[in-house]
Parts: structure tokens; C-alpha cells; sequence
């Protein structure tokens, strides 16, 4: 096969998880490092980028035809068309709900892309980046091709905004921190994802937490990311001795009992603003997203500090 104008600088490895619905990512990514994908005669690795005109060798697999992929059912591609927080001629922004993911994966039908993509109502439509599928808040959706390489390089360069709101376990003491850790991803043996500080193999991974309401037992944080690592602000979070509440991968079960008693069934963790600076053609775009009312009714409930 043959990429477009469409493709011009994706990755091979997100070319082929379009081009195969069905298959499962661990699968196309033996078939990149086995050297059965070749582009224009040659092995290429994942992170290679196609230009228009690139001949894409795939080898025989077996992939789910696209009638049998799971479709999204109708409640959850109503739910997100009532989420929309923004749409311009360039990007779709969504306030994402939590507990849905971005994209499909390993033993999740759909996500978010799938089931933007089934309203059949964008000739090009990607997303610009990911949110954890416990994490609330704005999700960024590119309409074409330069939309969505301007939203990446801004957020891989830390040219865009990011702030999330984090309620943290604990009293905290004083105002601002930074925590400048590198960050690097394992799997277990299980095959559940952690990541943990190492400076040694790490990526470098800044975070600047801000009180901006104190509980009893608990701080509302605004927290700044400098960088988009993979749990970054909970790995983050746990350094600073103050978990993310409702976060079961990082934090203690009996914190964060008492906060169920009050009425949080999810990570308190929520994406409610981003920024992108101008760019060429480009104008400024600023996105926010309110604290969902599940979020809120917590709050309420919270003993303030005295």
C-alpha cells in the first residue's frame, strides 16, 4: 500500500494500528521489530515517519474486518458530542470523561478516537495527545494532518500550557514545589504498566504543584507539567509524600478510604486547561474544562483545614 498526503509525517507504528483495527498493538510491534514491515525496500523501526508516496510492505495478518471492530454504542457517542468544549476549522477538543480511554487497546474495544471517528463526520481526525483513562479533562483532537504536527511539537517541546487539578492525600506545608525527577515506564510480570523515578535511564519530567485549597486531611493542588510522561503528575505526586487521591496503581488503600466514604469512586485527577502558542497559520488556542460535578460534590464534602 501506499501513503498519501494524508500521512505525511506519522509514524509507522500509528500508520499501521489504523491500517490493521483488530490487531493487537503487542503483535504490530513484533512485526516492526521482526523487520516484516518495509517501507519503500527497507526494515524501518517505529518511530520512523512516512512522507506522501512511501510504499508500505505489510506482511499476511489476520486483522478483525472493519464491520466486526466494535463500534461504540450510541450512549457514549452522545455522551462525548455533549462534551465538546471547543471546535474550530483545526482541532475538536472534548472534555474527556473518566473511565473511557483515549484510544482502544488491549482488552478495551474503544476509546475516545474510535468513537469520534463513528459519528462519520471528519475526512481526518487524530489525537494530539493522551489522557489516562482514570484522568478527566480536556482531550485534543487534530482535524488534518499540520494541525495535529503543530499540537505535537508544542507539547514534545514544552512550547503548550498544561494544568491539571489534583487532589493530594496530606496537609501540605507551604506553597509552590517543583519536582524535577526523570521518569521511566516498566511492565510486570503481569503486564501492568508502572513507572518510577531513575535518574540514571529516566526522561526528564518537570512538575510544579500549587495549592490553591486546604482540607483537613487533603490539599487541592493546580499542578503545571513541563513534560507529558506517561503518569507523570501521580509518580510526581508520591514523591512529594502526597498521592493522588483515588489513585490505586501509586497510592495506599487505607488513605484513600476515607475519601470513598465521602463519595470519590475515581482518581481525583483532571486535565482543565492547555494552551497553544501561535504558530504560522495558526492562531492562539486556549482550551479549558470545568471540574466535573463528580469532582465538585467531593470537594463539598471535604472538612476544610483549620
Amino acid at each position: 500500500m501506499s501513503a498519501g498526503a494524508r500521512d505525511e509525517g506519522q509514524r509507522i507504528d500509528n500508520f499501521l494500528l489504523k491500517q490493521l483495527p483488530g490487531v493487537p498493538k503487542s503483535h504490530v510491534y513484533q512485526l516492526l521489530r521482526s523487520g516484516q514491515v518495509r517501507v519503500n525496500g527497507g526494515r524501518v523501526k517505529a518511530e520512523r515517519k512516512l512522507s506522501s508516496g512511501d510504499e508500505v510492505r505489510i506482511p499476511p495478518v489476520r486483522a478483525a474486518d472493519k464491520a466486526q471492530v466494535a463500534r461504540p454504542p450510541d450512549a457514549v457517542l452522545n455522551r462525548l458530542r455533549a462534551a465538546i468544549v471547543h471546535e474550530d476549522e483545526h482541532y475538536l477538543a472534548i472534555s474527556k470523561p473518566a473511565g473511557l480511554a483515549a484510544h482502544a487497546g488491549s482488552g478495551v474495544p474503544y476509546g475516545v478516537i474510535e468513537a469520534v471517528r463513528a459519528w462519520n463526520k471528519y475526512d481526518f481526525i487524530e489525537l494530539a495527545h493522551r489522557l489516562d483513562r482514570d484522568t478527566s479533562g480536556v482531550l485534543l483532537l487534530a482535524k488534518s494532518r499540520p494541525a495535529l504536527l503543530r499540537a505535537q511539537r508544542a507539547l514534545k517541546h514544552g512550547e503548550a500550557e498544561k494544568r491539571y487539578f489534583a487532589l493530594l492525600i496530606g496537609k501540605w506545608r507551604g506553597e509552590d514545589r517543583d519536582v524535577d525527577a526523570a521518569l521511566v515506564k516498566s511492565r510486570l510480570q503481569s503486564g501492568e504498566r508502572r513507572v518510577k523515578i531513575d535518574e540514571d535511564d529516566g526522561k526528564p519530567s518537570k512538575s510544579r504543584f500549587s495549592p490553591k485549597s486546604r482540607y483537613r486531611d487533603a490539599t487541592l493542588c493546580e499542578v503545571q507539567i513541563f513534560s507529558g510522561r506517561t503518569h507523570q503528575i501521580r509518580v510526581h505526586a508520591l514523591a512529594l509524600g502526597h498521592p493522588v487521591a483515588g489513585d490505586t496503581k501509586y497510592g495506599e488503600r487505607e488513605d484513600n478510604k476515607p475519601l470513598r466514604e465521602l463519595g470519590l469512586k475515581r482518581m481525583f485527577l483532571h486535565s482543565h486547561f492547555l494552551k497553544l502558542a501561535p504558530e504560522g497559520d495558526f492562531p492562539k488556542l486556549i482550551l479549558n474544562a470545568a471540574l466535573p460535578d463528580e469532582l465538585r460534590d467531593v470537594l463539598d464534602r471535604l472538612p476544610r483545614a483549620r
